[in-house]
Protein backbone atom coordinates (compact mmCIF):
# COMPACT_ATOMS: atom_id res chain seq x y z
CA UNK A 1 0.00 0.00 0.00
CA UNK A 2 1.06 3.53 -0.59
CA UNK A 3 1.07 5.93 2.28
CA UNK A 4 1.48 9.59 1.47
CA UNK A 5 -0.14 12.98 1.34
CA UNK A 6 -2.65 14.54 -1.03
CA UNK A 7 -2.60 18.01 -2.47
CA UNK A 8 -3.85 21.05 -0.62
CA UNK A 9 -3.15 22.71 2.71
CA UNK A 10 -0.63 21.21 5.11
CA UNK A 11 -2.57 18.44 6.80
CA UNK A 12 0.44 16.49 7.98
CA UNK A 13 -0.29 17.13 11.66
CA UNK A 14 -3.92 16.05 11.18
CA UNK A 15 -2.71 12.87 9.55
CA UNK A 16 -0.01 12.21 12.14
CA UNK A 17 -2.56 12.51 14.96
CA UNK A 18 -3.92 9.24 13.60
CA UNK A 19 -0.82 7.52 12.22
CA UNK A 20 1.00 8.03 15.53
CA UNK A 21 -1.56 5.78 17.21
CA UNK A 22 -1.30 3.07 14.57
CA UNK A 23 -4.01 4.10 12.11
CA UNK A 24 -2.99 3.24 8.55
CA UNK A 25 -3.72 5.66 5.74
CA UNK A 26 -5.50 4.64 2.56
CA UNK A 27 -4.60 7.24 -0.03
CA UNK A 28 -5.50 5.54 -3.32
CA UNK A 29 -8.47 3.64 -4.70
CA UNK A 30 -6.24 0.57 -4.86
CA UNK A 31 -5.43 0.90 -1.13
CA UNK A 32 -9.13 0.97 -0.31
CA UNK A 33 -10.00 -1.94 -2.57
CA UNK A 34 -7.14 -4.04 -1.16
CA UNK A 35 -8.38 -3.51 2.40
CA UNK A 36 -12.07 -4.04 1.68
CA UNK A 37 -11.44 -6.85 -0.79
CA UNK A 38 -9.64 -8.84 1.91
CA UNK A 39 -11.65 -7.68 4.92
CA UNK A 40 -11.54 -10.14 7.79
CA UNK A 41 -12.35 -9.47 11.41
CA UNK A 42 -13.11 -6.09 12.93
CA UNK A 43 -12.17 -2.87 11.19
CA UNK A 44 -12.68 0.79 11.95
CA UNK A 45 -12.51 3.29 9.12
CA UNK A 46 -11.89 6.89 10.15
CA UNK A 47 -13.00 9.50 7.65
CA UNK A 48 -10.59 12.27 8.58
CA UNK A 49 -11.34 15.91 7.88
CA UNK A 50 -9.88 19.39 8.17
CA UNK A 51 -13.05 20.61 9.87
CA UNK A 52 -11.86 22.06 13.16
CA UNK A 53 -15.25 22.04 14.85
CA UNK A 54 -15.76 18.27 14.53
CA UNK A 55 -12.44 16.70 13.51
CA UNK A 56 -10.75 18.53 16.35
CA UNK A 57 -12.60 16.19 18.71
CA UNK A 58 -12.81 13.12 16.45
CA UNK A 59 -9.07 12.47 16.34
CA UNK A 60 -8.50 12.99 20.11
CA UNK A 61 -11.64 10.94 20.78
CA UNK A 62 -10.16 8.03 18.86
CA UNK A 63 -6.87 8.43 20.73
CA UNK A 64 -8.76 8.08 24.02
CA UNK A 65 -10.73 5.08 22.78
CA UNK A 66 -7.52 3.33 21.71
CA UNK A 67 -6.64 3.01 25.39
CA UNK A 68 -9.64 0.72 25.90
CA UNK A 69 -9.06 -3.00 26.38
CA UNK A 70 -11.29 -3.92 23.42
CA UNK A 71 -10.63 -2.40 20.00
CA UNK A 72 -10.69 -3.39 16.34
CA UNK A 73 -7.86 -5.44 14.89
CA UNK A 74 -7.56 -3.06 11.95
CA UNK A 75 -7.94 0.70 11.86
CA UNK A 76 -7.63 2.68 8.64
CA UNK A 77 -8.27 6.23 7.53
CA UNK A 78 -9.14 8.14 4.40
CA UNK A 79 -8.86 11.91 4.30
CA UNK A 80 -11.96 13.64 2.92
CA UNK A 81 -11.13 16.63 0.76
CA UNK A 82 -7.51 15.54 0.42
CA UNK A 83 -7.46 11.96 -0.89
CA UNK A 84 -10.71 12.44 -2.79
CA UNK A 85 -10.70 9.31 -4.94
CA UNK A 86 -9.83 7.03 -2.00
CA UNK A 87 -12.54 8.63 0.12
CA UNK A 88 -15.14 8.28 -2.64
CA UNK A 89 -14.24 4.61 -3.09
CA UNK A 90 -14.40 3.93 0.67
CA UNK A 91 -17.85 5.51 0.83
CA UNK A 92 -19.05 3.04 -1.81
CA UNK A 93 -18.58 0.28 0.78
CA UNK A 94 -21.18 1.89 3.03
CA UNK A 95 -23.30 3.75 0.49
CA UNK A 96 -26.50 3.38 2.54
CA UNK A 97 -25.12 6.17 4.74
CA UNK A 98 -24.87 9.74 3.45
CA UNK A 99 -21.34 11.17 3.06
CA UNK A 100 -20.11 12.60 6.32
CA UNK A 101 -16.75 13.85 7.52
CA UNK A 102 -15.36 13.42 9.96
CA UNK A 103 -16.98 10.08 10.70
CA UNK A 104 -16.26 6.56 11.92
CA UNK A 105 -17.48 3.40 10.17
CA UNK A 106 -17.14 0.04 11.92
CA UNK A 107 -17.07 -3.21 9.93
CA UNK A 108 -17.03 -6.94 10.67
CA UNK A 109 -15.73 -9.09 7.82
CA UNK A 110 -16.35 -6.20 5.42
CA UNK A 111 -19.97 -5.60 6.50
CA UNK A 112 -20.80 -2.27 8.11
CA UNK A 113 -22.14 -2.68 11.64
CA UNK A 114 -22.05 0.84 13.09
CA UNK A 115 -21.57 4.41 11.96
CA UNK A 116 -20.75 7.57 13.89
CA UNK A 117 -21.47 10.45 11.48
CA UNK A 118 -20.39 14.05 11.81
CA UNK A 119 -23.57 15.12 13.64
CA UNK A 120 -22.62 12.69 16.48
CA UNK A 121 -19.15 14.29 16.68
CA UNK A 122 -19.72 18.01 16.13
CA UNK A 123 -20.32 19.96 19.34
CA UNK A 124 -19.28 17.02 21.53
CA UNK A 125 -16.13 16.55 23.57
CA UNK A 126 -13.33 14.14 22.74
CA UNK A 127 -14.42 12.09 25.76
CA UNK A 128 -17.99 11.84 24.45
CA UNK A 129 -16.71 10.74 21.03
CA UNK A 130 -14.48 8.20 22.77
CA UNK A 131 -17.43 6.91 24.78
CA UNK A 132 -19.37 6.26 21.55
CA UNK A 133 -16.41 4.41 20.05
CA UNK A 134 -15.88 2.36 23.20
CA UNK A 135 -19.57 1.37 23.16
CA UNK A 136 -19.07 0.04 19.60
CA UNK A 137 -15.82 -1.71 20.57
CA UNK A 138 -17.51 -3.36 23.56
CA UNK A 139 -20.39 -4.52 21.36
CA UNK A 140 -18.38 -5.96 18.48
CA UNK A 141 -14.79 -6.61 19.60
CA UNK A 142 -13.64 -9.50 21.77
Amino acid sequence: MQFGYGMGPDTSWMRSELTEIGVRELVTVEDVDNVFGNAKGNMLLVINSVCGCAAGNARPGLRLAMGHSKKPENIYTVFAGQDKEATARARQYFSDFPPSSPAFAFFQDGEIKAMIPRHRIEGRTAQEVSDDLVMIFDTFCS
